[in-house]
């Protein structure tokens, strides 16, 4: 019954009208992720670079905190 469903809007959404809406979307995905694809290296640099610092700075505030 499920599948029956499921078949039936697969069918519908490829013959109607307002597919180009559709495809919009999965072209603004695709250049979203050649965007994203690009700046990956420099972005993943960046962030590393952060977490390292926040991970010292822990690090240095766990030693000098007195223990009970």
């Amino acid at each position: 019954m499920r599948l029956s469903r499921v078949l039936k809007s697969c069918k519908e959404f490829f013959y109607r009208k307002e597919g180009a809406s559709g495809i919009e979307y999965a072209i603004a995905a695709a250049m979203v992720a050649v965007v994203l694809t690009a700046f990956i290296t420099p972005i993943s640099g960046s962030v590393s670079s952060v977490m390292t610092k926040v991970q010292g700075a822990m690090t240095k505030a766990q030693a000098t905190t007195p223990s009970e």
